[in-house]
């Protein structure tokens, strides 16, 4: 199985729904949340290019955002990716 790495805020409900799709398919994940970790926020914006969270990557795969992985869910995709 893939490697996915979630970028993340606690307060956020779109990285609740990215991480509640996430493991309703049992998938382990790294989240790495940054929440008053303006460091972190600036890494995750250099390699995805946006600021906003969640940023999902899926092995060495940047899917983007909560609705561009519901999206590979709908489109039957996710599960290939996940493989």
């Amino acid at each position: 199985m893939s490697q996915v790495v979630v970028y993340s805020s606690d307060y956020c409900p779109f990285c609740i729904r990215a991480k509640q799709l996430l493991q309703s398919k049992n998938v382990a994940f790294d989240e790495i949340k940054v929440d008053g970790k303006p460091q972190v926020r600036a890494e995750m914006t250099k390699k995805a290019g946006r600021t906003s969270v969640p940023q999902i990557w899926i092995g060495d795969t940047h899917i983007g955002g909560c609705d561009d992985l519901f999206a590979l869910e709908r489109g039957g995709k996710l599960d290939a990716l996940l493989a």
